[in-house]
């Protein structure tokens, strides 16, 4: 800055000899050059200030550097897109940061972990009260315990602690280097006056130099100050050599080529590819020039530094353009969220009037959502407006879906209603011995029951239930009474208890492919008996018992030992030959296999949130478990559906082979 100050000085200077000799240009010659030269100051004082504003940006970054040996870490940590982060993931993107990096890195980055967090933890707040308004709550009896708000309180408190902690003993080490310093600068100002062999004041300039680059930090808002100060006094000192030119054009000569080496790196930059290594580079330049660089010979300060500010310069350039198109990126992510918000907006406006399709309208507007928070950032000045445009129509969508769920109560409210009646007249019927007027009257009212819409989800399962138990007990009757009649069934009964006993008899003779011969002939003739009394399939559990302990025995997996069993399941299911049984079979599968990648699913997300925890860790090592015992289930279900898919086909070709048997029959008899 001194040396700017001196160029300006000499400008001033040369103006002035320049204006004593310049001839006097008629009028519009004169108008037109003063209007001409105005636009060319006003330009250059436009450039200029703009590479005041970039020295000053990086004399600023250099002080805050300065502070601590480790605050440069903070330009290597890379800034997520936190605004495309959910809240849970916001929480562990800080939990990662304040368990790992240095407290003074991380202001910027917590920062804008907290400002997204608060935006969306706000509309998250906003939404689960107009659903507890909605479902008949008073607005100031809302209470909501969020488990990620207390831990992202807890972590952000931590943070605040350590920082607090780490700027309290910064203080007073740096307020101790800065009195040091100036004591440091009073020493070099003393050297001036002293009445001395030459040598040996230099001898103590050069000791001096040496305390001052082992000095230490002081506060960033004297760092700038002092260095000029103790600049200032190195340019005296060196004026105050004159008496001994050697030394001093020695060193005048020394620092002009480690500043040419400087300038020269910084002219480079221009071809880093990396905007942001560049700009570090610039500003770690800088801080050679200043702290670790002396003064240069006047005829060579003004160009030297013209080349350095000039390539600076154009560093800043470089940067402004790429600022200008990243904002034009960030006004193509606005059009995006906006065209998103009108979307959403639209389902807002034409809320479902059914459970079904409300819910996949709820689907659709959540991946509105999501897509929302990965459009990217909009520019700043719109930022605002965009964010309350966005929740708006969320929260219009919320009370319109809200609206409709609560007229919906009033109608499961006369659901409930409706099937209590039907309740109390299964249960004056269960223990009545009228089959023939009962019976269908019973499965009317099981039909009636099906017709009727949902109930309150708090009575669903308990009048279900009532219901359920209610109908098995009149038609458990039904059965036993039928089963009576059927002598065979009696018969299979006693053959299947004599295949059971074989079956427990059964001795392994260590030939594992033999013994599992054996064991599906026994399964087979097990398979060739027929049906047994309704009150006695528990045969059924016994029998899969006792095949279950030899299929350890024969260390077989637990997907091969149920697909052992199965085939009992698949040849009853032929025998019946009821085309529903065979369907309702497919949807449990079906049902069972989606549980089964939901929660595989659900478990790896969860592993997600230990991913800064050891695999060695219970609490991994539990979660990885189940997630394998989930895999090894969802097999065995796939396994099952596709044999079931196998005797539905097989089904149906003999059903084929059997009408086209009869048509060929009919068109013989015409």
């Amino acid at each position: 800055m001194l040396e700017e100050k001196d160029r300006k000085l000499q400008d001033n200077v040369g103006g002035e000899e320049n204006s004593e000799t310049t001839e006097i240009a008629p009028d519009s010659e004169k108008s037109t050059e003063i209007e001409t030269e105005t636009q060319k100051n006003e330009t250059d004082r436009a450039t200029e200030d703009a590479g005041d504003d970039v020295i000053e940006e990086i004399e600023e970054s250099n002080a805050e550097d300065a502070e601590d040996e480790d605050n440069h870490r903070r330009h290597h940590i890379p800034i997520l897109d936190y605004h495309s982060l959910s809240i849970e993931n916001l929480v562990g993107e800080l939990q990662r940061l304040v368990r790992n990096e240095k407290v003074q890195a991380i202001k910027r980055h917590v920062e804008g972990i907290k400002y997204e967090f608060d935006l969306k933890f706000q509309e998250f707040i906003e939404h689960k009260k107009e659903e507890f308004i909605s479902n008949g709550g008073n607005e100031v009896d809302f209470r909501y315990n969020s488990v990620t708000k207390r831990q992202f309180n807890e972590v952000y408190t931590d943070y605040r602690e350590k920082r607090n902690q780490y700027y309290k003993n910064l203080e007073q080490n740096l307020k101790a280097n800065l009195i040091n310093r100036q004591q440091i600068i009073e020493e070099l100002k003393g050297l001036v006056n002293v009445e001395e062999d030459i040598n040996t004041t230099y001898k103590n300039f050069k000791n001096i130099q040496e305390r001052w680059r082992n000095a230490g930090p002081v506060p960033r808002n004297s760092y700038n100050d002092v260095w000029r100060t103790y600049h200032h006094h190195i340019e005296i000192f060196y004026d105050f050599l004159h008496l001994n030119r050697e030394l001093r054009d020695l060193d005048f000569k020394h620092n002009l080529e480690e500043k040419q080496k400087i300038v020269e790196r910084a002219e480079a930059l221009v071809n880093e590819e990396d905007l942001g290594k560049a700009f570090r580079e610039l500003q770690s330049l800088h801080k050679i020039w200043k702290e670790d660089i002396g003064p240069v010979g006047k005829e060579h300060r003004d160009a030297i530094w013209d080349r350095f500010s000039n390539a600076t310069k154009a560093m800043h350039q470089r940067r402004q353009d790429y600022y200008k198109d990243l904002e034009q990126v960030f006004e193509q992510n606005l059009v995006k969220k906006n065209e998103i918000i009108e979307k959403i907006k639209t389902i807002a406006e034409n809320v479902a009037n059914n459970h079904r399709a409300l819910q996949q309208q709820i689907r659709e507007i959540e991946a509105l959502r999501d897509r929302f928070f990965k459009a990217g950032k909009v520019p700043q000045k719109n930022n605002e407006e965009s964010w309350a445009s966005f929740k708006e129509a969320v929260r219009s969508f919320n009370r319109n879906k809200n609206a409709y769920y609560k007229n919906q109560k009033k109608e499961q409210q006369e659901n409930l209603d409706k099937k209590r009646a039907l309740l109390d007249l299964a249960v004056s019927l269960k223990d009545s011995e009228d089959w023939d007027s009962v019976t269908p009257e019973m499965k009317r009212i099981q039909g009636e029951w099906k017709r009727i819409g949902h109930v309150p989800r708090k009575y669903s399962d308990k009048i279900w239930k009532e219901f359920k138990n209610a109908c098995n007990h009149y038609f458990d009757r039904l059965h036993a009474l039928k089963n009576k009649a059927h002598k065979a069934e009696g018969e299979n009964y006693e053959k299947k208890s004599a295949c059971i006993e074989k079956l427990r008899a059964f001795e392994l003779s260590g030939n594992k492919e033999k013994d599992l011969d054996n064991i599906k002939a026994l399964i087979e003739e097990w398979k060739s008996y027929g049906r047994v009394p309704f009150n006695k399939k528990s045969i059924n559990v016994k029998f899969n018992k006792i095949l279950d302990a030899l299929c350890r025995k024969l260390d077989l997996s637990r997907q091969e030992s149920e697909l052992l069993k199965y085939g009992n399941k698949i040849h009853q299911l032929a025998k019946s030959d009821n085309d529903r049984a065979i369907n309702d079979e497919r949807i449990f599968i079906r049902r069972m296999i989606d549980e089964s990648k939901n929660e595989v699913r659900q478990l790896e997300n969860n592993l997600q949130f230990f991913s800064d925890a050891s695999e060695d860790s219970p609490l991994v090592q539990e979660v990885v478990q189940n997630i394998e015992r989930h895999k090894e289930a969802l097999g065995t279900w796939k396994a099952k559906l596709k044999k079931l898919n196998i005797l539905e086909n097989k089904l149906n070709k003999e059903e084929e082979t059997e009408d086209a048997a009869d048509e060929g029959s009919s068109e013989e008899e015409e």
